[in-house]
């Protein structure tokens, strides 16, 4: 699953330096993440870096956006082979 961010975020900036994909941003009024470019860090790291810094746990998992680990990885891929091209 992509992963997005709740109302309750702050805005606090921590989690956008985090992503190495480049996922998230700041939209109308919070951050907002990226589905499409979004890989939970598969391929980067053992767990969601911006999970990781969230300080007020505003992170979670997309129902709307459920893709399975194998997924993840293929966008992973797809995304890192499109970024060394550039």
């Amino acid at each position: 699953m992509a992963l997005k961010i709740t109302d309750e975020c702050i805005n606090c900036d921590v989690c956008e330096p985090e992503c190495p994909n480049q996922a998230i941003h700041f939209g109308a009024r919070i951050f907002e993440i990226t589905s499409n470019q979004c890989t939970e860090c598969v391929g980067h790291f053992d767990a969601p870096q911006c999970v990781e810094v969230c300080p007020v746990a505003c992170i979670i998992l997309d129902p709307d956006c459920s893709e399975t680990p194998d997924q993840l990885t293929l966008k992973y891929r797809h995304l890192t082979q499109n970024s060394q091209i550039s």
